[in-house]
């Protein structure tokens, strides 16, 4: 009964890896073009500014040593994002929006249950990570963190940089940008994501003719064209794929992006 037991856990830990379709809440593909109104992320950078530090390839965030007065103002934050209607705002102002809610929340949600190894812990017994759980609630409707990310931002924006855009507080994850994103700093800021990520060696590790990619371009291959897109994608910053023929192999780090 015991191994059968383990292997159940270890079949609905593989079933929960497994990432979600980019599949439209077709609630949310709204918005009032005309609209000039600016969304305020001055407190969410106020909280990334005394509290993400640089360290190699790596963003970390400093759980342990926040003041209380940075997740005073994180929450503040997020209730007065959560108050809001996003489909009153420009798209450009809806993307920011998102992006920012998604890491602010991430962040929240491992100061809520800290100390912890890795936010794969957070899910209970039976789930991997809790992004399927209820996290916000925002024009009288539940949203997850799998809400934000794959029913509205991937399926309406298919910008395949949102990948490296929102954050899952780990290490193999594309840092959590130092900027809060805004309607007018959204493309520098993905390029930036993008390039920094992808030339890091948690994004592509080449060495001896051999090449190890992170496991969101495994994941999420379907947003680049398949694994033979993946691979003429990233051709675009490491030519020396041409010469390759080997399969790549896929890893990522779960460890907490703690500073």
């Amino acid at each position: 009964m015991k191994y059968l037991i383990i292997f159940f856990c270890s079949l609905l830990s593989f079933s929960t890896v497994a990432a979600p379709k980019a599949d439209l809440w077709a609630y949310w593909n709204s918005s009032n073009e005309k609209s000039t109104q600016v969304i305020d992320h001055s407190a969410w950078q106020g909280v990334l500014n005394h509290n993400l530090t640089v360290k190699g390839q790596n963003h970390l965030f400093g759980y342990a040593n926040i003041t209380a007065q940075d997740k005073q103002a994180l929450k503040g934050y997020i209730t007065t994002l959560t108050k809001q209607d996003p489909l009153q705002f420009n798209k450009k102002e809806q993307f920011a929006y998102w992006v920012n809610l998604y890491n602010a929340l991430t962040v929240e949600l491992i100061l809520d249950n800290y100390p912890t190894k890795s936010i794969t812990k957070l899910g209970g017994v039976f789930s991997f990570g809790p992004w399927d759980k209820d996290i916000t609630t925002i024009n009288g409707k539940k949203l997850t963190l799998n809400d934000i990310e794959h029913r509205i931002l991937r399926p309406i924006w298919k910008d395949k940089r949102i990948h490296y855009a929102v954050n899952c507080a780990s290490l193999g994850c594309p840092n959590l940008a130092s900027q809060a994103f805004t309607s007018s700093n959204t493309e520098a800021l993905l390029k930036q994501a993008e390039s920094e990520f992808v030339n890091s060696t948690k994004g592509v590790n080449i060495q001896n003719g051999m090449v190890q990619l992170s496991s969101i371009f495994e994941w999420y291959a379907v947003d680049f064209d398949g694994e033979s897109g993946v691979i003429k994608y990233l051709t675009q910053f490491h030519p020396e794929l041409k010469q390759i023929k080997k399969k790549p192999s896929y890893d990522y780090n779960w460890a907490l992006n703690e500073g």
